[in-house]
C-alpha cells in the first residue's frame, strides 16, 4: 500500500519498507538500505539517462539500471556518496511539477 501527498510543487510518497527495496532491487534487511529514497522526477526517458550518468560519473554506485516499470513510466536508481538511495524517474502519465506549469 502507498500513500502520496502534495506539498506544494513536491509530493511525498509513503511505501512499505518491503516495496520499496523490491523497486530499487536491493535488500530490504536494512543492509546498506535506510528504508527510504529520494525521488527525483524529470521531463523524459533521455533525462533519467543523462541524471543517472551523471551521478555514476561523480562517484555514486548504479544500483538499477533504468528501465520501463509496470506503473508506466522509466527510472532506475542510484546511491550517493553519503549513502542514500536515488531514484530518477519519468513518469508520463502525472505531471508533479507546481499546479499550472504542465509541458505536456
Amino acid at each position: 500500500m502507498s500513500h502520496c501527498f502534495t506539498l506544494n510543487g513536491s509530493w511525498l510518497g509513503l511505501f512499505g519498507r518491503e516495496s520499496l527495496a523490491g523497486d530499487a532491487n536491493v535488500s530490504a534487511q536494512g543492509h546498506g538500505f535506510g528504508g527510504f529514497s529520494l525521488a527525483h522526477n524529470v521531463e523524459s526517458e533521455a533525462e533519467v539517462d543523462v541524471v543517472i550518468n551523471q551521478a555514476v560519473a561523480a562517484g555514486a554506485t548504479l544500483v538499477k539500471k533504468p528501465e520501463k516499470v509496470f506503473w508506466g513510466g522509466y527510472s532506475g536508481y542510484f546511491k550517493d556518496l553519503d549513502g542514500h538511495l536515488w531514484e530518477i524517474a519519468h513518469n508520463p502519465l502525472f505531471w508533479v511539477g507546481p499546479q499550472g506549469t504542465d509541458t505536456t
